[in-house]
This record gives C-alpha cells, structure tokens and sequence, in this order.
C-alpha cells in the first residue's frame, strides 16, 4: 500500500478517557487532516462504538498499542477488538519491567515470537516500539538489536525517531536495520530547550528529516505515525504543525 500519515493518540490521550472526548478527538484530528490514527491511551470504550465514531469521520485505525500482558492472558479478545477495528497492526509500547534483564531479554525475544505467529494467523502483524533503554549493551551486543536478531522476522519494529535519537543513536540508521520489518514509523523531533533534550513538533528539532523519511522509504514503511508525548503548545496544534511539515517534506 502507499504509504500515509497517521496521528498516535497517545499525544491526546488527556483528552480520551470517556467516549465523549474520544468522539471530539476524533472530529478533530481528523479537521487537521490525518486520514489514520493509532489507538492509544484511551478510556475505556466498546470496539464497536470506537469503531462507528472513527468510520464517522472517515479515519483508518492504522495500528493501537495494547499491553502485552494482555496479548499474553487475553489473546483471543485482543484480536476480536482489532477485527472489529479493522486494523491489522496491534503493538506494544514497551516492554514489560519484569524482562529488562539479561536474562529476560531472550524470553522476551521468545514469547513475542510466539505471540507474533499467532496473530499471524489471524492475518496480523506484531510490532513492538523502541524507548532510548533499548540502546543500552547486553554484552556485546546493544538491547534493541539483540530483540532484531532473537525475534522471529513476524516481530516488526516501531522504530521511534525521538528515542533513538535520545539514547545517542542514529535514526535513519536504526531504521535501514529493520527493513523489511518496519510497517510502522514513529514521527517526532527533538529540540533543545534550556540547554535540555525536549520533544518537538517533526521539523521544529534538530532531526535530519530527509534522511530519516528516505531511509523509511526505502526500508518500506507503510504508515507514518505522528507521536508527541509531552508537547510545549496544545497538542492537537502540536500535531497539526507535523502534519503539516510532513506534507511539506512531500510525504502523502
């Protein structure tokens, strides 16, 4: 498929908590132009609801982050809420506290693998999203990948430009790494402010920007997720701003 821009609402997720506020989120990413988002972050809410609401204002559910806990204890209405979604891209946030060891590592490695084929079955794709702890050392090898090389190829990567960047790595670099297995990008800048590493709007930091879009093209990235987790502005202007500048740099 083409590639396309989508909202994570995790960027809002004050404003998600009860349907009534999902519902105004909704209209009004949509009115800044975004044609996808990915669930995140929310209240809680029926699937089928969610679903009316976002085929109301004309909006794809291009992926969710959902706990791996409960792809682990409730796997089976874990993929009923994605196909009553339509969304083939369920995802984790993070990996869970208790595998951040040395030893924890490969069992996460292990069991995501599992839990990939399984929703592979179901025609989804697994993917997991990287904070900048991933970029530390297990031995030789650096934690985020050591997951690249442990996972089985059904294990897709979020690649999350701030983070990378963040924990001193190279984001089109990391990016070209997980060609082939990167549907999904994570869009945000960094800036500095006060002398401190801050989030920013895409374009309004310190990213190469044509770098980063070209290594996604080429790796075959299929939807361009715009994630702001702390925003110095409104968010929903924050995510207007990148969605705008993304359109600028010529991305669709």
């Amino acid at each position: 498929m083409a590639s396309c821009i989508g909202a994570q609402l995790y960027t809002v997720r004050e404003f998600t908590q009860t349907p009534k506020g999902i519902a105004e989120t909704l209209s009004k990413v949509r009115e800044i132009g975004y044609e996808a988002v990915q669930v995140s972050g929310f209240g809680p809410i029926d699937m089928g609801e969610l679903k009316s609401m976002l085929d109301g204002e004309g909006l794809n559910c291009a992926a969710t982050h959902v706990q791996f806990d409960d792809m682990l204890d409730e796997f089976d209405r874990v993929v009923d809420d994605h196909k009553t979604l339509d969304c083939a891209y369920p995802a984790i946030g993070g990996m869970p506290g208790r595998y951040r060891n040395d030893e924890g590592y490969l069992r996460f490695a292990k069991e995501a693998t599992e839990v990939a084929a399984k929703f592979k079955e179901h025609g989804m794709t697994f993917g997991y999203h990287n904070h900048s702890w991933e970029l530390a050392k297990c031995g030789d090898r650096v934690i985020l990948e050591l997951l690249m090389d442990e996972c089985s190829d059904d294990v897709t990567f979020e690649i999350d430009t701030y983070w990378i960047q963040h924990g001193g790595g190279c984001p089109a670099a990391w990016i070209r790494k997980a060609a082939g297995r990167i549907p999904l990008v994570h869009l945000k800048d960094m800036a500095i402010l006060d002398g401190e590493q801050v989030m920013a709007e895409v374009g309004e930091g310190n990213h190469d920007w044509e770098g980063i879009l070209d290594a996604a093209r080429e790796a075959g990235s299929e939807w361009y997720l715009v994630e702001q987790d702390t925003c110095q502005r409104d968010p929903f202007e924050s995510l207007a701003i990148s969605f705008r500048n993304l359109k600028a740099m010529g991305l669709e």
